[in-house]
Protein backbone atom coordinates (compact mmCIF):
# COMPACT_ATOMS: atom_id res chain seq x y z
CA UNK A 1 0.00 0.00 0.00
CA UNK A 2 3.04 2.07 0.63
CA UNK A 3 5.61 0.31 -1.62
CA UNK A 4 5.97 3.07 -4.18
CA UNK A 5 6.52 6.71 -3.07
CA UNK A 6 6.43 9.84 -5.47
CA UNK A 7 8.08 13.19 -3.93
CA UNK A 8 7.79 16.53 -6.14
CA UNK A 9 10.50 18.86 -5.63
CA UNK A 10 11.04 22.29 -6.90
CA UNK A 11 14.17 23.19 -5.73
CA UNK A 12 12.70 25.12 -2.40
CA UNK A 13 13.46 24.16 1.64
CA UNK A 14 10.02 24.77 1.50
CA UNK A 15 9.00 21.79 -0.77
CA UNK A 16 11.43 19.74 0.88
CA UNK A 17 9.60 19.16 4.20
CA UNK A 18 7.69 16.27 2.49
CA UNK A 19 10.84 14.46 2.62
CA UNK A 20 11.29 13.35 6.01
CA UNK A 21 7.79 11.56 5.44
CA UNK A 22 9.18 9.83 2.60
CA UNK A 23 12.37 8.99 4.56
CA UNK A 24 10.18 7.37 7.83
CA UNK A 25 8.01 5.17 5.36
CA UNK A 26 10.96 3.98 3.19
CA UNK A 27 12.91 3.46 6.12
CA UNK A 28 10.19 1.37 7.97
CA UNK A 29 8.31 0.01 5.17
CA UNK A 30 10.86 -0.74 2.74
CA UNK A 31 8.99 1.85 0.27
CA UNK A 32 10.75 3.04 -3.00
CA UNK A 33 11.00 6.83 -3.02
CA UNK A 34 11.37 8.61 -6.32
CA UNK A 35 11.93 12.59 -6.18
CA UNK A 36 10.65 14.31 -9.07
CA UNK A 37 11.66 17.58 -10.45
CA UNK A 38 9.09 19.30 -13.35
CA UNK A 39 10.75 22.07 -15.86
CA UNK A 40 8.33 24.02 -17.06
CA UNK A 41 9.56 25.85 -20.67
CA UNK A 42 11.30 28.70 -19.24
CA UNK A 43 13.14 26.50 -17.14
CA UNK A 44 14.51 24.14 -19.87
CA UNK A 45 17.43 26.15 -19.75
CA UNK A 46 18.34 24.59 -16.25
CA UNK A 47 17.62 20.94 -16.74
CA UNK A 48 21.07 19.76 -15.84
CA UNK A 49 21.11 21.58 -12.51
CA UNK A 50 17.77 20.19 -11.79
CA UNK A 51 19.39 16.87 -12.81
CA UNK A 52 22.72 17.85 -9.58
CA UNK A 53 19.33 18.84 -7.26
CA UNK A 54 18.13 15.69 -7.24
CA UNK A 55 20.96 13.72 -7.16
CA UNK A 56 22.17 15.56 -4.27
CA UNK A 57 18.56 14.92 -2.85
CA UNK A 58 18.31 11.47 -3.53
CA UNK A 59 21.51 11.12 -1.01
CA UNK A 60 20.00 13.22 1.59
CA UNK A 61 16.88 11.44 1.40
CA UNK A 62 18.76 7.48 1.67
CA UNK A 63 20.45 8.81 4.64
CA UNK A 64 17.40 10.46 6.21
CA UNK A 65 15.61 6.93 5.56
CA UNK A 66 18.29 4.82 7.54
CA UNK A 67 17.99 6.84 10.44
CA UNK A 68 14.80 4.59 10.80
CA UNK A 69 16.37 1.17 10.05
CA UNK A 70 15.67 -1.04 13.49
CA UNK A 71 19.38 -2.07 11.82
CA UNK A 72 22.13 -0.43 9.82
CA UNK A 73 21.62 -2.82 7.13
CA UNK A 74 18.39 -4.31 7.90
CA UNK A 75 16.61 -3.17 4.71
CA UNK A 76 17.48 -1.35 0.82
CA UNK A 77 17.08 1.92 0.37
CA UNK A 78 15.87 2.59 -2.76
CA UNK A 79 15.54 6.28 -4.35
CA UNK A 80 14.89 7.25 -7.55
CA UNK A 81 14.94 10.49 -9.33
CA UNK A 82 12.92 12.07 -12.67
CA UNK A 83 13.33 15.59 -14.05
CA UNK A 84 10.39 15.89 -17.00
CA UNK A 85 9.30 19.01 -18.96
CA UNK A 86 5.43 20.10 -18.78
CA UNK A 87 3.15 21.66 -16.85
CA UNK A 88 3.99 20.27 -12.88
CA UNK A 89 0.43 19.09 -11.69
CA UNK A 90 0.01 17.67 -14.91
CA UNK A 91 3.02 15.66 -15.21
CA UNK A 92 3.40 14.70 -11.32
CA UNK A 93 -0.09 13.66 -11.70
CA UNK A 94 0.72 11.72 -15.05
CA UNK A 95 3.73 10.35 -13.55
CA UNK A 96 2.03 8.53 -10.40
CA UNK A 97 -0.66 7.16 -13.01
CA UNK A 98 2.19 5.69 -15.38
CA UNK A 99 4.22 4.19 -12.54
CA UNK A 100 1.52 3.12 -10.69
CA UNK A 101 2.85 5.28 -7.01
CA UNK A 102 0.90 4.19 -3.99
CA UNK A 103 1.40 7.67 -2.56
CA UNK A 104 2.10 11.16 -3.55
CA UNK A 105 3.86 12.91 -0.70
CA UNK A 106 3.67 17.02 -1.75
CA UNK A 107 4.19 20.24 -0.07
CA UNK A 108 1.07 22.68 0.32
CA UNK A 109 3.64 25.68 0.21
CA UNK A 110 6.65 26.24 -1.96
CA UNK A 111 8.55 27.92 -4.90
CA UNK A 112 7.68 26.65 -8.24
CA UNK A 113 9.34 29.49 -10.23
CA UNK A 114 7.72 32.95 -9.10
CA UNK A 115 4.27 30.82 -8.03
CA UNK A 116 3.77 29.20 -4.56
CA UNK A 117 2.12 26.07 -4.58
CA UNK A 118 -1.00 27.07 -3.02
CA UNK A 119 -4.27 25.73 -3.11
CA UNK A 120 -5.50 26.82 -6.44
CA UNK A 121 -2.34 26.19 -7.73
CA UNK A 122 0.29 22.49 -8.25
CA UNK A 123 -0.75 20.72 -5.35
CA UNK A 124 -4.19 21.57 -5.45
CA UNK A 125 -4.13 20.36 -9.03
CA UNK A 126 -2.76 17.24 -7.99
CA UNK A 127 -5.26 16.77 -5.51
CA UNK A 128 -8.34 17.03 -7.96
CA UNK A 129 -6.93 15.26 -10.44
CA UNK A 130 -5.60 12.08 -9.03
CA UNK A 131 -6.42 9.26 -8.39
CA UNK A 132 -3.37 8.00 -5.82
CA UNK A 133 -3.87 9.01 -2.18
CA UNK A 134 -1.67 12.34 -1.68
CA UNK A 135 -0.05 13.11 1.86
CA UNK A 136 -0.54 16.92 2.02
CA UNK A 137 2.54 18.57 4.11
CA UNK A 138 2.37 21.89 5.54
CA UNK A 139 5.41 24.15 4.50
CA UNK A 140 3.65 27.90 5.56
CA UNK A 141 6.58 29.27 7.26
CA UNK A 142 8.30 26.23 7.87
CA UNK A 143 11.88 25.14 7.58
CA UNK A 144 13.60 22.09 6.53
CA UNK A 145 15.30 21.50 9.32
CA UNK A 146 12.33 21.58 11.75
CA UNK A 147 11.06 18.89 9.92
CA UNK A 148 14.10 16.39 10.59
CA UNK A 149 12.87 14.63 13.18
CA UNK A 150 8.88 14.34 11.45
CA UNK A 151 7.26 11.32 12.58
CA UNK A 152 3.89 9.33 11.59
CA UNK A 153 3.12 7.78 15.20
CA UNK A 154 -0.12 9.08 15.60
CA UNK A 155 -3.11 9.26 13.54
CA UNK A 156 -6.37 10.97 13.64
CA UNK A 157 -8.86 8.52 11.60
CA UNK A 158 -12.49 11.18 11.25
CA UNK A 159 -15.88 8.33 10.14
CA UNK A 160 -18.84 9.02 9.63
CA UNK A 161 -20.16 5.47 9.55
CA UNK A 162 -20.38 5.49 5.52
CA UNK A 163 -18.21 3.08 3.00
CA UNK A 164 -16.92 6.00 1.17
CA UNK A 165 -15.50 7.41 4.65
CA UNK A 166 -14.08 4.00 5.12
CA UNK A 167 -11.88 3.69 2.59
CA UNK A 168 -9.40 5.35 4.05
CA UNK A 169 -9.12 2.76 6.94
CA UNK A 170 -6.46 0.51 4.83
CA UNK A 171 -4.01 2.84 5.13
CA UNK A 172 -4.17 4.12 8.39
CA UNK A 173 -3.72 0.37 9.31
CA UNK A 174 -0.60 -0.23 7.81
CA UNK A 175 0.72 2.72 8.91
CA UNK A 176 -0.06 2.04 12.64
CA UNK A 177 1.15 -1.49 12.24
CA UNK A 178 4.14 -0.47 10.70
CA UNK A 179 5.33 2.54 12.65
CA UNK A 180 4.06 1.07 15.77
CA UNK A 181 1.49 4.17 16.63
CA UNK A 182 -1.71 4.90 17.28
CA UNK A 183 -5.11 5.37 16.07
CA UNK A 184 -7.37 7.87 17.31
CA UNK A 185 -10.48 7.49 15.94
CA UNK A 186 -13.53 10.54 15.68
CA UNK A 187 -17.32 10.43 14.92
CA UNK A 188 -18.73 14.22 14.78
CA UNK A 189 -22.54 14.23 15.33
CA UNK A 190 -24.12 17.56 14.16
CA UNK A 191 -25.48 19.35 16.84
CA UNK A 192 -29.08 20.55 17.57
CA UNK A 193 -29.86 22.37 14.37
CA UNK A 194 -32.73 23.39 12.67
CA UNK A 195 -34.41 21.49 9.52
CA UNK A 196 -37.24 23.07 7.58
CA UNK A 197 -40.73 21.31 7.28
CA UNK A 198 -42.96 22.88 4.66
CA UNK A 199 -46.76 23.50 5.84
CA UNK A 200 -49.30 25.14 4.02
CA UNK A 201 -48.29 28.90 2.94
CA UNK A 202 -45.18 28.84 5.16
CA UNK A 203 -42.02 27.27 6.21
CA UNK A 204 -41.43 26.30 9.33
CA UNK A 205 -38.09 25.27 11.68
CA UNK A 206 -38.46 22.52 13.73
CA UNK A 207 -34.96 22.02 15.62
CA UNK A 208 -33.36 18.80 16.42
CA UNK A 209 -33.97 18.08 20.28
CA UNK A 210 -30.99 17.61 22.48
CA UNK A 211 -32.56 13.65 23.26
CA UNK A 212 -32.19 13.32 19.61
CA UNK A 213 -29.17 14.17 19.18
CA UNK A 214 -27.89 11.78 22.49
CA UNK A 215 -29.50 9.13 20.35
CA UNK A 216 -26.71 9.93 17.61
CA UNK A 217 -23.72 9.87 20.15
CA UNK A 218 -25.06 6.71 20.86
CA UNK A 219 -25.25 4.69 17.50
CA UNK A 220 -21.88 6.51 16.47
CA UNK A 221 -20.28 5.24 20.12
CA UNK A 222 -21.54 1.84 18.55
CA UNK A 223 -20.08 1.79 15.42
CA UNK A 224 -17.14 3.68 16.67
CA UNK A 225 -16.66 0.38 19.23
CA UNK A 226 -16.98 -1.92 15.75
CA UNK A 227 -14.19 -0.14 14.00
CA UNK A 228 -11.96 -0.33 17.19
CA UNK A 229 -12.43 -3.93 17.63
CA UNK A 230 -11.30 -4.93 14.48
CA UNK A 231 -8.22 -2.50 14.71
CA UNK A 232 -7.77 -4.37 18.51
CA UNK A 233 -7.94 -7.88 16.67
CA UNK A 234 -4.98 -6.46 14.42
CA UNK A 235 -3.07 -5.54 17.38
CA UNK A 236 -3.10 -1.22 16.54
CA UNK A 237 -3.09 0.70 19.39
CA UNK A 238 -6.42 3.06 19.25
CA UNK A 239 -8.82 4.65 20.77
CA UNK A 240 -11.85 6.97 19.83
CA UNK A 241 -14.32 9.71 20.60
CA UNK A 242 -17.69 11.16 19.88
CA UNK A 243 -18.17 14.99 19.69
CA UNK A 244 -20.87 17.09 18.96
CA UNK A 245 -19.86 20.14 16.46
CA UNK A 246 -18.88 20.93 13.03
CA UNK A 247 -17.44 18.01 11.42
CA UNK A 248 -14.19 20.40 9.39
CA UNK A 249 -13.88 22.44 13.00
CA UNK A 250 -14.17 19.40 15.19
CA UNK A 251 -11.50 17.27 13.16
CA UNK A 252 -8.87 20.57 13.94
CA UNK A 253 -9.46 20.72 17.07
CA UNK A 254 -8.84 17.39 18.38
CA UNK A 255 -6.05 17.00 16.19
CA UNK A 256 -4.33 19.57 17.84
CA UNK A 257 -5.66 18.24 21.68
CA UNK A 258 -3.71 14.60 20.69
CA UNK A 259 -1.02 16.10 18.69
CA UNK A 260 -1.58 14.25 16.09
CA UNK A 261 0.59 13.48 13.56
CA UNK A 262 -1.43 13.05 10.66
CA UNK A 263 -4.87 13.13 10.01
CA UNK A 264 -6.02 10.66 7.76
CA UNK A 265 -8.99 11.24 6.06
CA UNK A 266 -11.41 9.83 2.56
CA UNK A 267 -12.63 12.58 0.36
CA UNK A 268 -15.92 11.71 -0.45
CA UNK A 269 -17.51 10.80 3.28
CA UNK A 270 -18.91 13.97 4.00
CA UNK A 271 -19.11 16.20 0.99
CA UNK A 272 -21.78 14.33 -1.09
CA UNK A 273 -20.18 15.28 -4.08
CA UNK A 274 -18.50 12.97 -7.08
CA UNK A 275 -15.11 15.14 -6.32
CA UNK A 276 -12.50 16.73 -4.21
CA UNK A 277 -14.11 20.68 -4.55
CA UNK A 278 -13.37 23.55 -2.28
CA UNK A 279 -15.83 23.76 0.10
CA UNK A 280 -15.69 19.79 1.45
CA UNK A 281 -14.86 19.01 4.87
CA UNK A 282 -11.55 17.82 3.53
CA UNK A 283 -10.53 20.96 1.76
CA UNK A 284 -11.47 22.71 5.51
CA UNK A 285 -9.32 20.93 7.53
CA UNK A 286 -6.78 21.51 5.01
CA UNK A 287 -7.19 25.21 5.24
CA UNK A 288 -7.65 25.63 8.68
CA UNK A 289 -5.78 22.52 10.02
CA UNK A 290 -2.11 22.43 11.42
CA UNK A 291 -1.71 18.77 11.05
CA UNK A 292 -0.59 16.95 7.93
CA UNK A 293 -3.51 15.71 5.73
CA UNK A 294 -3.62 11.98 3.67
CA UNK A 295 -6.56 11.89 1.69
CA UNK A 296 -7.35 8.83 0.18
CA UNK A 297 -10.25 8.83 -2.61
CA UNK A 298 -13.43 6.41 -2.01
CA UNK A 299 -13.97 3.76 -4.23
CA UNK A 300 -16.51 5.10 -7.44
CA UNK A 301 -15.25 8.59 -6.88
CA UNK A 302 -14.30 9.95 -10.64
CA UNK A 303 -11.51 12.53 -11.31
CA UNK A 304 -12.91 15.71 -13.55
Amino acid sequence: MYEKILVPLDGSELAEVALPYAEELAGKLGSEVTLLHVCESSEEQYHHMHQLYLQKMVGVTKRGAKKYLAKPDAKTITVKSAVLPGHPAEQIVDFAEKQRIDLIVIATHGWSGIRRWVLGSVADKVVRATKQPVALIRAKGAHHHTFAEATLNKTLLPLDGSKESEAVIPYAEELASGLEGEVVLLHVVPPPSPVYAVVPGETAQIPYTQAQVELLKVDAGSYLEKVTNSLKDKHIKVRSEVRVGNTAHEIIKLADEVHADLVAMSTHGWSGISRWALGSTADKVLNGGNTPLLLVRSPGVTTK
